[in-house]
């Protein structure tokens, strides 16, 4: 397993940064017709982490789909007010508290160093610390007007770089950069 340790962020918005809309909805992200299912660089996003670190409201999200349980790398759930992980994703799914870097420590500890974090609380949370090291972010064209941004206020300027940017279907852009330190 690969030693370095690394925070990276794989998420998309609509063009206004949004990551749901205003009651909470994520159709949008599939506006584009994709015939052939292009996976837009997630499978080999997802081949290079080692877990997943997501909040509350988006493991609930993902919870509530009409599908398998997608991830096949253990998920680390943030809360602070649940409680219990439901017992049908207690093998899958862990619940950690803490300080994001008591939490990164804790998860590190377990020999998971490449961490997928995801969620726009979370997001913000850990980008308010300094603790995103990559960030791919595929923007969908839609202005939604509102909803949940992707961005909130964080205490200092983070400069990041661009390592590439692709186009997906002919309409939908991909954002890769990685943090200037």
């Amino acid at each position: 397993m690969e030693s370095t340790k690394k925070n990276s962020v794989f998420i998309a918005t609509s063009i206004d940064g949004y990551i749901a809309d205003k009651n909470g909805g994520i159709d949008w992200l599939h506006s584009i017709p994709n015939p052939n299912n292009d996976d837009m660089g997630y499978v080999e996003f997802a081949s290079n982490i080692d877990a997943i670190i997501m909040g509350r409201t988006t493991f609930e999200k993902v919870c509530s789909f009409d599908v398998d349980w997608p991830y096949d790398k253990p998920v680390f759930v943030l809360s602070n007010t649940l409680v219990e992980i439901p017992e049908s994703h207690r093998e899958k799914a862990f619940l950690i508290k803490g300080t994001l870097s008591e939490i990164i420590a804790q998860i590190n500890g377990k020999g998971y160093n490449r961490l997928y974090i995801d969620g726009g609380t979370t997001i913000g949370n850990f980008l308010k610390a300094d603790l995103i090291d990559e960030m791919t972010i595929t923007i969908i064209p839609i202005v939604l007007g509102g909803g949940s941004p992707l961005f909130s206020e964080v205490p200092n300027e983070l400069k990041f770089e661009l390592v590439k940017t692709k186009t997906y279907l002919n309409e939908i852009t991909q954002s890769h950069y990685k943090r200037k330190r």
